[in-house]
Order: structure tokens, then sequence, then C-alpha cells
């Protein structure tokens, strides 16, 4: 398809001699579409040439050459120089290209390059809850994201099945293990038994001692700990499976911390050739208090290893594997400075500069519950199984209600209940907290995963009373001149952009935004203008217009995870 902003940008660049690609990032979009389809503002440019925005503005367009065959007009309003798009060639492109293209929106854009997102990482034996959730669809989203733009894209889930809470568990089985049933339900079994190690860790520092003792024993490879070790993960990887395949879920490599524990002695060696592994207080700390960034301990008094420490054994390895150019952590802001430290040692060790430069914290803000924060040693949390037979449960009531006869009920409901929790996740800024609440989760009125769908059944419906889909050489542009159609095809012509700007900020929420637009715009579409009427070029036109809104709903949702129903 044209590319009017680079189009733009290259003009502009002839007249006032910028770098074409910097001119580019500074078209903006006008929000009232009176203002033109994309807008150059001239007041950075204002200091530069020692001249006033609309002066600029002016002379700018007296000296363009613009190709009137692509841009319609070019007007100054204040700062601005305003473009207006040729509305015939801009249909044709958007329509043409949603014919040829099965995977509309799909690039080459990232080929070369290897991206590696880690997200999901559970704890092994603990509950995989709300909190979890998040990490999880965001982390997918971005995933198929960068592979649809032709990115080398790796999914890996790097579980959380070391540690000392792994000491607690193991004290708990053996005080109390003939007590609970592991056969059924055996995740909130083990939470039981963390839960209740935790309470007598409170009131007697000699557990507490215990429990790092098992730690300590895990670590020099005691038989008794590693059979209770291995058993519990083995319990916990079936269960998060489950989960995994309702979400529809896949990771390109699913590895523990524990795998890295043969190669944390290199990452000793590394710091303390750079001079930077010192002790204190009988522990193995890196100082970055000249950073703002205090101590990073390394390994503890005991001898025993930290998390931050197998997770740079985790970053050597995988640099080294797969030559990452870029790797996402999708990890709640609280581990903030666990992560800015993390890269800052990282900064010493033996791998390429541009797999350092490359380490990126994707934060998203926390999930609490109305009655305050979740915490898996006090047990209040808010399983995703639960939560996700709940949402399929209240959607197949509310098809029941209104559409008694329809067929497949427990499929479609799976999508509409499942995509309603993910959308939920994804539809604002990631960094923001949020408060769990069932009615907002599963509210399928207003700017929700269930209207996005819904609107895709429209579509599907309309198609269907047509009877038929007309050959693009049948469609004539010129009958989709109108401005609801208009609104339409821009928001459908951007659609590659948009991809390009979640993979920018590495933010799903631009994608779920976007396509809540797109399905707004065609429900005033749809309310304004009849598709089924008796002159056949305009309903040919619309028809093609409403299949091609449907196909690129489905694409989109289909990126962020979520599938589409056939019927609502």
């Amino acid at each position: 398809m044209i590319n009017f902003k680079q189009e733009i940008a290259k003009q502009i660049a002839k007249v006032i001699e910028l770098n074409e690609k910097e001119l580019e990032t500074y078209l903006e979009i006008p929000k009232d579409t009176k203002n033109g389809d994309y807008a150059f503002p001239c007041f950075r440019l204002a200091k530069e040439l020692k001249k006033a925005p609309p002066q600029i503005a002016n002379e700018i367009k007296e000296k363009i050459e613009i190709d009137t065959t692509k841009i319609e007009k070019v007007e100054v309003l204040g700062g601005y120089l305003n473009f207006f798009v040729n509305k015939q060639v801009l249909t044709k492109e958007v329509l043409t290209e949603i014919a040829k293209n099965e995977e509309y929106g799909k690039s080459q854009k990232g080929k070369g390059k290897t991206i590696l997102v880690e997200y999901s990482s559970p704890n092994i034996a603990k509950p995989f809850h709300i909190g979890h959730l998040r990490t999880t669809v965001i982390g997918a989203a971005l995933y198929n994201v960068y592979k649809y733009l032709g990115y080398h894209t790796i999914g890996m889930n790097h579980l959380g099945d070391y540690g000392t809470q792994f000491g607690k568990l193991i004290e708990g089985y053996k005080r109390w293990g003939n007590e609970y049933n592991l056969e059924e339900n055996p995740i909130e079994e083990l939470m039981k038994i963390y839960v209740r190690i935790n309470e007598l860790c409170k009131e007697d520092e000699s557990v507490l001692e215990a429990c790092r003792e098992n730690f300590r024993l895990l670590e020099q490879k005691d038989a008794y700990c590693i059979e209770l070790w291995e058993k519990f993960k083995a319990i916990s990887l079936k269960e998060f499976q489950k989960i995994y395949d309702m979400l529809g879920i896949k990771f390109d490599a699913i590895i523990g911390e524990s795998f890295y524990i043969d190669k944390m002695n290199k990452i000793y060696e590394l710091l303390e050739e750079a001079q930077v592994l010192k002790e204190s207080e009988g522990a193995q700390i890196v100082d970055l208090e000249d950073k703002g960034l205090g101590v990073c301990m390394i390994k503890k008094s005991d001898g025993s290893s930290i998390y931050v420490t197998r997770d740079l054994a985790a970053i050597r390895y995988r640099a080294q594997t797969y030559h990452f150019d870029k790797t996402l952590y999708i990890v709640a802001y609280e581990q903030a400075l666990h992560f800015k430290q993390l890269f800052e040692v990282a900064q010493y060790l033996d791998i390429d500069e541009k797999c350092k430069q490359g380490l990126r914290h994707v934060q998203y803000g926390m999930v609490h519950l109305s009655t305050g924060k979740m915490s898996t040693r006090e047990g209040n949390v808010i399983k995703v199984e639960d939560l996700l037979a709940e949402a399929m449960n209240r959607v197949e009531e509310i098809i029941k209600e209104k559409n008694p006869e329809m067929q497949d009920l427990e499929v479609e409901a799976k999508k509409i209940g499942i995509g309603a929790v993910v959308f939920n996740n994804l539809a604002n800024t990631i960094i923001k907290d949020q408060v769990f609440d069932w009615n907002n989760v599963l509210n399928f009125q207003g700017e929700t995963g269930p209207y996005i769908q819904y609107t895709y059944v429209r579509t599907k419906s309309v198609l269907e009373k047509a009877g038929y889909l007309p050959k693009i050489e049948e469609v004539k542009e010129e009958k989709l001149l109108d401005t609801y159609s208009q609104n339409v095809i821009k928001l459908i012509y951007s659609f590659e952009d948009i991809l390009t700007q979640v993979t920018m900020k590495e933010e799903p929420s631009i994608l779920a935004r976007y396509l809540i637009d797109l399905a707004k715009a065609f429900s005033v579409f749809y309310n304004e203008n009849k598709i089924i009427t008796e002159d056949k070029e305009l309903q040919d036109a619309r028809v093609y217009l409403t299949y091609s809104v449907g196909k690129v709903l489905k694409i989109g949702v289909n990126l962020l995870g979520i599938e589409m129903p056939h019927k609502m």
C-alpha cells in the first residue's frame, strides 16, 4: 500500500532539508477529521529556523510539490500544515490489499531480528492466580504481534522452580504430608501446607532455620529433598498445562530456574574478574550505590544462591544460545529494582553488546482484590482456573436467556467468556493497577471483548444476508466516500502502523483500543448506511467493506489471544 506518511515526509524534506525519517515521526493524525488526515506541526522547527510556526507552515505550503493523485489538498491552520489524503485512492489501496492478503497487516519488518519474550513464569507448587494471568496474556499478545511483523520470536516460560520457598514446602511436607491428599486438587493441598508452614515460621525462628537448611540440602542434591522437589514440580506442571490449554497459550521453551544452577559458578567468576564482587557480612554482593541502585546480593552468607544470580545465568545462556536483539521480561512493576540491578550487573557478562542493550523490563500493574492485596502466603488469591470457569458459566447463562436455541453453546461460551477475561487484562495501559471485580470483567456492555466479538458476528450476519461476497474488481471505491465509510477505511489502513506501535511501546492496549475504535466506527457505519440496498454497486461496496472490517477484527483479536465466536 501507499505509505502516505512517507510520501508527505519525503516532500517536506525537499523543502526544509531535514532527515525524511525524522520528519515522518513528526506527523500526527488530527483528532478532528476536518483538520485533515495528517498534520505536520511546525513548532519544533521554530527555534532552528528562527521563524514563527504559522510562517513556517505557509512557506512549506507554497514550496511543497504534492502529487494530487495521492494528496487532495494542503491547508495551514495555525502552526500546522494539514494534509488531506485522496479518499478514492486510499479506499482502493485498502480494499485491494484486503483482497490479496489473507494475513492483512502482516510484514517482514522485523526480519533478521530475534526477540525473546519471557512471560507467565508461575511458581511451582503455588496456585496460578489472576496476577499470573496478566503476565501470561500480555506476554502472549506481544509474542504474537512481534511474530506477525516478521521477527524471529521466542516465547519463554521461566518457571519459579527453585528458591527458599521449596525449603519451606519440604519442611511442611515432612511434618504434615500424610494429612493432605495430593491426588485431588494437588495445588490447593500444597498451598495449604505452604500457608501453614509460613504461619509456623512466624511463631518459631527455629522452624525458619530448618526451612533454610532444607534449601541448602536441595542445592547439595540431597536425595530426599530432590525427590520431593521433583514431585511438586511434576504436579504443578500438569495443573498449569490445563490453564494454558484453556487460554490457548503455547511456549517455545519451558525452562525453570533450576536449569541454571550449574551455570552460576561462571557468573561468580566473571564478576570476580571484573573486580566488582565484594564480601559483605559473609554474603557476596555487587555495590551499585553509585548508580542509585543500592546493593545487589549475588550469594547468601550460607553459600546458597539467590534468584538474581540465576537470572544472570539465564541472560548469559540465552545470549549465547539465541543471540537475541531484545529480551522482554513481562513482570509486575514491584520487581522494578530487581531488574534495574539485574541489567546493570549484566553489563559485566561476556555476551554481545546488543544483548546487553536489549534487556527490557515490561512492567504491568498489580491486581488487587477489593479487600486489599493478594498473597499466596496468606492464602487469599483468586485462581485463574476458577475465574475462567466462572466466566464461561456466566456467559452460558446469558446466552440461554437471550438465545436458548443456539447451537454449540459450550464452545461459543468458552470463546466469549475467556475472551472477556483476556481483553479485560489488555484493554487499558498495562502499567495501571487493577482492582479485580467480577462485574467489570464480565460486563458485556461498552468497551469489552464481547463487544468486539458481537461486532464481528454482526459482520458475518450481514454477509450471510447478502448471500455473496463481490469480487474486488466489482467494487467501486467511489461508493465509499461518505464520512462513515471513510472513518472505517482510515482505521483499516492504519492497522499495520498500530501493530508497529505495539512493538515500539511494548503496549498491547494500543491494539485493544484500536479494535474498540474499529468496532465503534463500523457500528456507526452500519446504523447510518443501509448495506442491503436496491443499488447493486452501492451494496457491493458496502458488503465488501463489512467483510474487510470482520477480517481485521478477527486478525486483531487473534493476535491478542482471543478467538471469535460464530454466533452470539
